[in-house]
């Protein structure tokens, strides 16, 4: 496969030579996925250098990762690195937060502890219980509600009909409505205790 061949190859193809540690079929990734990455990243940042690093970081570690296991999706792969990026770049970014100067912005702040306890273990639970969701369900949860794509992106993205993709989020969205009740009850009696 000569060089102008890999601008028009498939994914497939070109993760498979890039587990042979091909740089032009890198390259080749790396130009028809950078804008997207780097988008995904922006649009949560909104700050364009931070979410260069991040698509940057993303094309380092699809390098890096070359042939340990193989990648069905290579979009919703990258769309989910990015997204990743951001949420560590935010942790990491938080962990940096001014300390409270005064007696009683400390004093509100731990009025609102018990509350942001109760918002984490929530936000724990809700994540965790994304996680039990099937594959295709979730993935298509993900790219809906974190990703922000309409019914039809994701269709076009997943190749897969709209139809389904309302379907499989219907199927989500009915799960995650009879566990979320079941959490908000238990965290109701949890704060009585």
């Amino acid at each position: 496969m000569g060089p102008e061949d890999l601008y028009v190859a498939d994914d497939a193809d070109l993760l498979l030579l890039l587990s042979e540690g091909n740089k032009l079929a890198f390259d080749a990734l790396y130009n028809k996925y950078w804008r997207q990455v780097y988008n995904t990243a922006y649009k949560r940042l909104n700050d364009a250098e931070r979410a260069q690093d991040i698509a940057q970081d993303v094309f380092v570690q699809l390098w890096v990762r070359g042939s340990k296991s193989p990648i069905e999706n290579l979009p919703a792969y990258l769309l989910v690195a990015a997204r990743n990026g951001v949420f560590k770049f935010m942790e990491k970014e938080s962990r940096y937060e001014a300390l409270p100067d005064t007696a009683q912005e400390i004093e509100s702040q731990l009025g609102r502890a018990d509350a942001n306890v109760l918002h984490d273990e929530f936000l724990k639970a809700f994540n965790e219980l994304i996680d039990t969701l099937p594959d295709r369900q979730r993935l298509i949860f993900n790219l809906r509600f974190n990703e922000g794509l309409t019914s039809q992106q994701i269709a076009d993205q997943l190749q897969i009909s709209p139809k389904t993709v309302r379907n499989q989020m219907g199927k989500a969205l009915a799960t995650l409505r009879k566990s979320l009740f079941l959490l908000h009850v238990l965290l109701y009696f949890y704060q009585k205790i």
